[in-house]
């Protein structure tokens, strides 16, 4: 069988306990493992550290990069339990929600809803946020975990435009469900989304808008980074999704929601991997940080010869 290739990848900011962070996570979900650790000299943050890990078989990455942000619940991960997959999805997910438990907060208690046998929302002792759902196994199957996006503040009710706007700029795209607010669920609106799903790269996210009087809006403590082939990619999701020119930088951009991406080449996973020299390491770091929107090129040119 072919390995399914991920071309987005989130990523999460941390002061100082990635590590400890990607550990605890990959202790508490099944086919988990921590992939590679980088050591990154003489960054705007001093020293930091890039942990590389696999959580029930999706990538992810997290930093190691001072206080500068922190994790809020307009971005969360909802993990989806199924019974038809895992025979023993109530147990897991009873287990699962425990552990995370551990020194958060809790969001939505975990009970019995409308749409599911069991479901809760916590922020973990690290501040990420997690929505745990027992799912239905006669629905369409999802991946067990999706990115969630919460549209609140003055966000709430463009849940919607978002979606269609990812929709025109990912390829192998796709829309999924959009269940809308009925009348009478104040101060949610009628007619914006409760809850919805959608792909983009054949990577799955839900989002939702909500009303309440949340303090919190998107930031940079999670962010998406997607892999491109060529310069031509780059450039063209860059022309696309950046929206606030201040916050362009080392291949970060913000787009008008206020979601932050990463545009990046896939030959960056090499590049900062295992198995390049402590030199190419730093010598592609370091033309990083001189870079807003990466070339690829002058990448190459730093991995292989030094500028």
């Amino acid at each position: 069988m072919t390995e399914k290739i991920q071309s987005i990848v989130p990523h999460l900011w941390f002061d100082k306990d990635a590590n400890e962070a990607a550990a605890f996570y990959t202790s508490i979900f099944p086919d988990s493992r921590i992939t590679n650790e980088t050591a990154l000299h003489d960054t705007p943050s001093g020293d930091a550290n890039l942990i590389s890990f696999e959580l029930w078989g999706q990538k992810f990455m997290a930093i190691n990069a001072g206080p500068f942000f922190k994790f809020n619940p307009s971005v969360s991960f909802m993990v989806n339990f199924d019974p038809s997959r895992e025979i023993e999805a109530s147990e897991k997910i009873n287990e699962v929600w425990s552990k995370l438990s551990e020194s958060g907060i809790v969001l939505m208690p975990f009970d019995k809803y409308p749409f599911s046998e069991k479901y809760g929302w916590i922020q973990d002792k690290y501040g990420l946020s997690w929505q745990l759902i027992l799912t239905n196994p006669e629905g369409e199957e999802r991946p067990p975990i999706l990115p969630s996006l919460m549209f609140a503040g003055d966000n709430c009710g463009k849940a919607e435009e978002a979606i269609h706007f990812y929709l025109s700029v990912f390829k192998e795209s796709k829309q999924g469900q959009f269940v809308r607010y009925p009348q009478g669920m104040e101060p949610n609106k009628e007619g914006t989304l409760m809850f919805s799903d959608y792909s983009l790269l054949n990577h799955w996210f839900t989002a939702k808008d909500s009303a309440g009087d949340h303090q919190f809006c998107f930031n940079e403590a999670i962010s998406f980074m997607v892999y491109c082939d060529t310069q031509e990619e780059i450039d063209d999701y860059w022309d696309k999704l950046s929206a606030v020119p201040g916050s362009e930088q080392c291949g970060w951009l913000k787009d008008k929601f206020g979601v932050s991406w990463q545009i990046v080449p896939r030959e960056m996973e090499k590049m900062m991997g295992g198995s390049s020299t402590p030199e190419q390491i730093e010598r592609v770091s370091q033309a990083t940080l001189k870079m807003k929107k990466l070339d690829l090129a002058e990448l190459r040119k730093a991995y292989d010869y030094g500028i």
